[in-house]
């Protein structure tokens, strides 16, 4: 008797377990990741036409976290490689999220409290050895993307060289719509406080790394961490700044205290990249650095990228976005803004990725020429790609 219960229960709790494994995941992504509802956005002919001529960029998507297969045009989230096509999007660096503390919030975070990335790399059954390892968990979001470049090389390629943005870029301008992906790391705990995970990283694709997120960590101090603004680079933090500079990976300020980005500028004589923020004197939040500080990016020849959330730009439907674009403009010129969406960032949008049209319409709604809307819409990013990535 005593064994037929138990053998009850115990069917019961695997039963609620693989419920929890295969349900769990999604359930959190769609409170995380949610589109506003909404009807078509307006996109005229005139603005629709305009799209399809530029080469689009961003510069920001945080998809990899969530254990989707983007090859499949998905009902949650923002990004997936059919959408990402259906939005002409040319180029996307695609990030991976490896650290996430319990009551993650914009103005103060420890670094110590519960992980919950933990939890969610468990359920989604990723490699055991990444469960409790950032670099390992940063890796198997690679490998991620990787197989998905494996399984439909018609949809994706990754790129880890000027040669390899070069032949996206031919093979689109022969028709194809195959999108280019590069890999980014947000936030520099994926090195685990050792300097050799960065030539893993680089080894595995890697091109970009934010040097922190949403907390203070061994490279230095967050916006949103405890050490406070005036903390800047660590010397294991200056270490790796001078390490990705020689091995060309781009450095990314995003979530970085002031004092870190001052740090950077004062070591790096090349370009760096902002690449998910907004304007502070267009939208006054804690997220959007000073204004200077995005001059002294842009003096640098670095990139702006504009988000597509409400704390980035305090309007996120493509009218308020464009705005945003505008007085980012006026802050770090024509040249030196681009797209920051921060798509699947554990945000809310006014629309997806398959949904860009309605930003190309938005930009020209602003009073924006095509050479202008063309430049932030993807150009700028190209260009600096061109610069910045390795050779071969």
């Amino acid at each position: 008797m005593w064994r037929w219960v138990a053998g009850i229960l115990a069917s019961l709790a695997a039963f609620v377990l693989a419920g929890v494994i295969m349900l769990g995941p999604g359930m959190v992504e769609r409170g995380r990741n949610r589109v506003l509802p909404h009807d078509p956005w307006p996109v005229s002919q005139a603005a629709s036409a305009m799209h399809e001529r530029l080469v689009i960029g961003d510069l920001h998507a945080d998809s990899l976290l969530w254990g989707r297969d983007l090859t499949r045009r998905s009902g949650r989230g923002q990004v997936d490689l059919p959408r990402l096509q259906a939005g002409n999007v040319a180029i996307e660096v695609f990030t991976t999220v490896t650290k996430s503390p319990t009551g993650l919030n914009d103005d103060r975070n420890t670094a110590g409290a519960r992980d919950d990335i933990t939890l969610l790399s468990i359920l989604q059954l990723r490699p055991r050895k990444s469960w409790f390892n950032l670099t390992e968990r940063a890796l198997a979001q690679a490998a991620d993307l990787q197989g998905f470049a494996a399984k439909a090389p018609d949809m994706l390629r990754i790129v880890r060289s000027r040669a390899d943005l070069q032949a996206v870029l031919d093979a689109r301008a022969g028709g194809a719509q195959v999108v280019g992906g590069i890999l980014g790391a947000e936030g520099g705990h994926a090195l685990s406080g050792d300097l050799a995970n960065l030539d893993r990283l680089y080894d595995a694709g890697f091109r970009l790394v934010g040097l922190v997120h949403f907390f203070d960590n061994e490279l230095g101090a967050s916006l949103h961490g405890e050490a406070g603004a005036g903390a800047g680079l660590t010397d294991f933090g200056r270490a790796v700044v001078k390490r990705m500079v020689e091995k060309h990976m781009i450095i990314d300020l995003a979530h970085a205290s002031e004092q870190v980005d001052r740090d950077v500028l004062a070591m790096v004589q090349g370009p760096v990249i902002v690449s998910h923020t907004g304007i502070f004197s267009e939208c006054p939040h804690r997220r959007n650095i000073p204004d200077e500080l995005i001059r002294a990016v842009a003096d640098r020849g670095g990139l702006i990228g504009i988000g597509f959330w409400d704390e980035a730009v305090c309007d996120p439907s493509p009218r308020g976005i464009a705005r945003a674009i505008k007085a980012a403009i006026a802050v770090a010129g024509e040249d030196h803004v681009a797209l920051g969406s921060d798509f699947d960032g554990a945000v809310t949008t006014t629309f997806d990725a398959s949904e860009l049209p309605a930003l190309t319409q938005a930009l020209i709604d602003e009073g924006l020429t095509e050479p202008v809307i063309a430049k932030v819409m993807g150009a700028n990013m190209v260009r600096f790609l061109r610069d910045a990535l390795p050779q071969s």
